[in-house]
């Protein structure tokens, strides 16, 4: 007797060492679709509640057949302990599972989207680039040419300047040649002025002189 009162003893502190250490802990509703909440530990209690698979409930009082749990509404009663499990169900790591998987989708398709744009940046620069490098090339050449007709403009230039100065020298000694050719031009005018006026004076003289000759003899 005092075995078995010992016995019950035993059994009632693993029991209470297991409530203190079970109080608080989160269990899951199996996949069972819904299980009843009751009043008490057996089915002849008043079902308070029907508690949906996958649910969340905080483990009370724990016991052999029949839990005492508590509800996300603060409601308490007690439930079969075959419908508890101390990790989430399958229902609710599938739903975690796929709302992952379209996390993950939603980030592949994004990295897809950016590698896209990222394709697309990268041919328009290398478009941009082999512009830039024709357009170099081609300023490259306009600059060589430049610099190939300034060497030739400069000597132009300077063959310009040589036969300016040498037009104007011959140019002012054609002024001068031609001012004393006015001059000479001038001089002869006057030159032969001079002569006819000459010549017309001495024909006026003979004329003279022959006229008088001539009257002499008549007054004889």
């Amino acid at each position: 007797m005092k075995s078995f009162a010992g016995y019950t003893l035993f059994i009632q502190f693993i029991v209470l060492i297991s409530t203190l250490s079970a109080q608080a802990e989160s269990m899951y509703v199996t996949d069972v679709i819904k299980v009843d909440l009751r009043t008490g530990p057996s089915i002849g209690h008043k079902i308070i509640k029907m508690v949906e698979s996958g649910e969340k409930i905080e483990l009370i009082e724990p016991g052999q057949d029949w839990s005492l749990v508590r509800l996300n509404d603060g409601k308490e009663g007690w439930i079969l302990n075959r419908y508890m499990i101390s990790d989430e169900t399958s229902e609710i790591k599938l739903v975690k599972l796929e709302s992952e998987h379209s996390t993950l989708k939603a980030k592949v398709n994004s990295i897809f989207e950016e590698n896209s744009e990222l394709k697309t940046e990268n041919k328009k620069l290398g478009s941009e680039f082999s512009d830039t490098k024709k357009e170099l090339e081609r300023i490259r050449n306009d600059y060589e040419a430049l610099k190939a007709d300034s060497a030739e403009f400069i000597t132009l230039q300077s063959k310009f300047e040589k036969v300016s100065k040498q037009l104007s020298e011959r140019t002012q000694k054609s002024n001068e040649l031609e001012k004393q050719v006015s001059e000479l031009e001038v001089s002869y005018y006057i030159k032969w002025f001079l002569t006819g006026s000459g010549v017309l004076f001495v024909g006026f003289v003979l004329g003279l002189i022959t006229k008088r000759q001539r009257r002499q003899p008549s007054l004889l």
